[in-house]
């Protein structure tokens, strides 16, 4: 069954599309999508956690038909986790929600689970393949293996830092070829230009002052830190050693490549359904 399909509004006045799976006398599941993607990453998952949890999900800004602010001021962690705020009010105002995020979703909801009024309306969150982007400043300062070998893998971030190629490399189809080469991934369908275009705001507004300045942001909810093996992206000991940040913390390292999600929805679905069953103190 389809979800329904409604509106909120930010408090800069950003409109953002909000998916609905009804089931609203369970738990809800908030589902934060990355980047490059849209809310409609989420839609396999869902379908298999309907009959446990309320699920919603909405287009980060910039993405699906969610507004796309032209400023790249506008697209601050501070933002989108106004954004946040306003879908939870909008669909869950009055419970603890969980979170599952993805890519640079999860480094979004990094930021929502450690600011400590947020902690107080987080029941669980599990994170795909992100990491917070202060934690991993602290990690890069290791100046070890584990820090080089991430920076190698995150090439593309200062790619995406340059004027104009990137956004021309997009719309011309020369980087959806050289990406699909590092992870075969089938979704070009569900994408449009502007959620290529306007996500690399993302990288440019958030990533450079945080890791130079990277804040110490801790958390009490329980995480359950998911990292597939074969992740072109996202290195293992940057998602995992976060312990020192979030104690209540367990990882699972799982076969698989980035886009988990949409390759692999059923074991996203099982994993968040074990997660929140032992969060609650149930028999996962």
């Amino acid at each position: 069954m389809p979800p329904s399909k409604s509106t909120t509004t930010s408090r800069d006045g950003t409109r953002i599309a909000v998916y609905d799976y009804g089931n609203p006398d369970a738990p809800t599941l908030i589902c934060v999508h990355g980047y490059p993607d849209n809310a409609s990453l989420w839609e396999p998952v869902a379908e298999r956690l309907t009959a446990d949890f309320h699920v919603v999900t909405y287009d980060v800004r910039g993405a699906g038909t969610s507004d796309q602010p032209s400023a790249t001021s506008a697209y601050t962690l501070d933002r989108l986790q106004e954004d946040f705020e306003a879908v939870l009010e909008h669909t869950a105002p009055n419970q603890p929600v969980h979170v599952l995020a993805h890519d640079w979703g999860s480094i979004q909801a990094w930021h929502f689970i450690t600011d400590p009024e947020l902690q107080a309306k987080s029941a669980s969150f599990t994170s795909i393949s992100g990491p917070s982007l202060d934690h991993a400043g602290y990690f890069l300062r290791r100046r070890n293996r584990a820090a080089l070998r991430q920076l190698l893998h995150s090439w593309y971030i200062f790619y995406f830092h340059l004027p104009w190629l990137p956004e021309l490399a997009w719309r011309k189809g020369w980087a959806h070829r050289a990406f699909n080469r590092l992870e075969q991934q089938d979704a070009e369908e569900n994408r449009s230009i502007g959620d290529y275009v306007h996500g690399m705001k993302l990288y440019r507004a958030n990533v450079l002052p945080r890791l130079i300045r990277p804040a110490q942001r801790s958390t009490d909810v329980p995480v359950l830190a998911v990292s597939p093996d074969a992740d072109p992206f996202v290195t293992t000991p940057l998602q995992t050693e976060i312990a020192r940040w979030a104690p209540n913390l367990t990882v699972k390292v799982v076969r698989g490549g980035h886009w988990m999600p949409r390759n692999d929805p059923g074991l996203v679905a099982e994993l968040v359904r074990q997660h929140t069953r032992e969060v609650a103190g149930l028999e996962a």
